[in-house]
């Protein structure tokens, strides 16, 4: 924890010395206006905006075990992650969202490996509820297969949200399925027409 204080000081004493960055950051106290809502995993090597070299302020960021977007469910108590979604489309208007999942994901490992969890009834129940039973038998590391394909069905669960659809429909906003490798760095987007990833 000490690192981080350190360089939470550091970082204060550099924004209050540098004028450009300084008024940069007094900017950002006016409001929001990212230029997508970014779905990723809670996972510590998930780093949004060093794989996007997003700025602060161009990405609204909702992370989850998983990456995982719960169903839509109307007349049930909203979800933290719902008022995300709803926010991010209806008030901040963002003009893309992406789905970004990741290699070594434990949480998709876990249900593609058929894993027991019981030493973790939070995890499982949460990962029972948020990510698909019909997940591909997956035993590679990396579980790319399952992952990709946990991609895409998040996909479809944002299209189902009123919200998304709304925007989706009148050409208002475009979902994107990413695929992010831990160990090389490399993204691949998925393509609807193939239903493969390739490199962006």
């Amino acid at each position: 924890m000490e690192t981080f204080i350190e360089h939470a000081r550091s970082f204060n004493a550099r924004i209050a010395a540098v004028h450009e960055e300084r008024e940069t950051y007094q900017r950002l106290a006016d409001g929001q206006s990212p230029l997508a809502l970014f779905i990723t995993c809670s996972d510590s090597r998930i780093i949004p905006s060093l794989i996007t070299g997003a700025l602060p302020g161009e990405l609204f960021e909702l992370r989850t075990a998983g990456n995982a977007v719960p169903p839509h469910r109307p007349g049930m108590p909203a979800s933290a992650e719902a008022a995300t979604i709803e926010y991010a489309m209806r008030v901040l208007r963002v003009a893309d969202i992406v789905v970004c999942g990741h290699s070594h994901c434990g949480a998709v490992g876990a249900m593609a490996r058929r894993e027991d969890l019981a030493g973790a009834p939070d995890v499982r129940a949460w990962l029972t509820q948020q990510v698909s039973g019909e997940l591909p038998r997956d035993e590679a590391p990396t579980v790319a297969t399952a992952v990709q394909q946990h991609v895409t069905e998040q996909l479809a669960r944002l299209r189902a949200y009123p919200c998304v659809r709304e925007r989706v429909d009148a050409g208002e906003v475009s979902l994107h399925g990413w695929y992010y490798e831990v160990h090389t760095g490399l993204v691949s987007a998925h393509c609807p027409a193939t239903e493969t990833f390739l490199p962006l």
